[in-house]
Formats: C-alpha cells, sequence, structure tokens
C-alpha cells in the first residue's frame, strides 16, 4: 500500500513539472502548445476561417450579380469583363442551389470552428478567437472584397463552386428545387418605365458620369413611348 501512494505521488509530481503539460495548463487546452498535434489543429482552424470566409463572399459577390447584368457583360463588357462573365453565367442559373450550397459550407465551417479552438484554449478563449476571427476574416473583409470585386473573384473561384455544389448536391438539390417552387426564379427584366430612368440617368445632364447626350436621351426616351402614343397626338395640320 505504501509503494502505491508512493508511486502515485512520484507519479503526480513529474507529471505536474512536465513543460508540455504546464503549456496545456496555461491555455487550459487539451493539446499541450508545442505539440504536434496543437499545430495541426491550429492549421485546421485557420483553413476553416480562410474556407467561411471565401463562402461568405462568394454568396454575396456570386448572389449580386443578375443574370441580366451577366448576360449584359458577355455581350458589351471588356474581353475580360466578357470572358468572367461567361464563366460565371452557368453557375448562377442555378441561384437557389448555389445559395444552399455556399450556406451549407459557410455554416459548416463556421460550426465547426469553435470545436477545434476548444482542444487549444479554453471555453473563453476559444469563443472570443472565434468570435472575432469569423467576424474579420469570414465576414468583413472578404464581403469587402467581393462586393467591389466579385465578378474577377467569382469567375476565379468558379471551379470550387462546382465542386462544392457536386458535394452538395443531395441536400443542395432538392431544397434548391423546392425554393424554385415557392419564389420562382428571378429573371427580371427592365420594364419601359424602369428603361427611361436608367437612360435618363445615363445623360449627361444627370451629371453622374454618363455619356449619352440630350438629344440622345430624348431619341432613345421617344422611342420607348411609341406603343403608348396615337397618331392623333403627334398630328401635325397644315
Amino acid at each position: 500500500m505504501v509503494n502505491l501512494l508512493s508511486a502515485l505521488m512520484v507519479t503526480r509530481m513529474l507529471t505536474r513539472d512536465h513543460p508540455q503539460v504546464q503549456a496545456a495548463s496555461a491555455l487550459g487546452s487539451e493539446i499541450p502548445f508545442g505539440d504536434v498535434w496543437w499545430f495541426v489543429y491550429a492549421g485546421i482552424s485557420c483553413f476553416l476561417v480562410l474556407f467561411a470566409g471565401i463562402m461568405s463572399g462568394l454568396t454575396l459577390g456570386l448572389m449580386s450579380l443578375g443574370l441580366v447584368d451577366l448576360e449584359i457583360l458577355q455581350r458589351s463588357g471588356s474581353p475580360s469583363e466578357k470572358k468572367q462573365a461567361a464563366v460565371i453565367l452557368p453557375v448562377v442559373q442555378k441561384q437557389h442551389q448555389l445559395l444552399v450550397t455556399l450556406l451549407l459550407c459557410n455554416a459548416a465551417a463556421m460550426e465547426a470552428l469553435p470545436i477545434y479552438l476548444d482542444k487549444l484554449f479554453n471555453q473563453f478563449v476559444a469563443i472570443i478567437l472565434s468570435v472575432t476571427f469569423v467576424l474579420f476574416f469570414g465576414e468583413v473583409i472578404p464581403q469587402a472584397i467581393c462586393s467591389r470585386y466579385g465578378l474577377a473573384v467569382g469567375a476565379n473561384l468558379a471551379w470550387l463552386v462546382r465542386i462544392l455544389m457536386l458535394i452538395c448536391y443531395p441536400v443542395a438539390y432538392p431544397v434548391g428545387k423546392v425554393l424554385d417552387y415557392l419564389l420562382g426564379h428571378n429573371e427580371a427584366l427592365f420594364r419601359r418605365a424602369q428603361l427611361k430612368a436608367l437612360v435618363s440617368i445615363h445623360s449627361q445632364e444627370a451629371g453622374k458620369g454618363g455619356e449619352l447626350t440630350h438629344d440622345e436621351t430624348t431619341i432613345i426616351s421617344g422611342a420607348l413611348d411609341l406603343t403608348e402614343k396615337v397618331s392623333a397626338l403627334i398630328h401635325t395640320t397644315y
């Protein structure tokens, strides 16, 4: 009995004085700092933050690109814009399936992040780091970039989106079809009144950098009003 107690006391003293155990207790983590698995879990956590940021940015960047806007860019944009629009258009056509895929991947990454951080730090530090990293590197910065360069980012990451849509197909496809049935497709074209307003905004007189002159604006607006006018309104008596 005495030998057993002595062995337990020696084991406790050796464990208490071990540097890795001290590092683990200092961080409040399950894995001691400096261990190989600590760096593995840290790398996985960084990957999850970056992945969640990419998904968040793509959600804003791709879903803000309408089909009409992409077709306009594909027909009349610069050579680089035509190429980028041609790459993105087949992906964006499946709007609801794309939305479900991006949100599902983003949610999976954000939910998995605290699990790995909890093994590196104590619970309170893991929560603070998780919220901070997700807020800045997973939401604010990616969305700020993709809101400005959504077309270029979406075209360069279209291959990744296709892979994720294939992986999430068993869940994203049926949910997307249900959303298609309930909400329909977003294929909004401009009505005549909207086209007239768009032309007036792009006129030089609007002061917003438009290139259309007053005569061009008048001609285009008059052509849009032709179906609403009768000959009696424009008839001239000699």
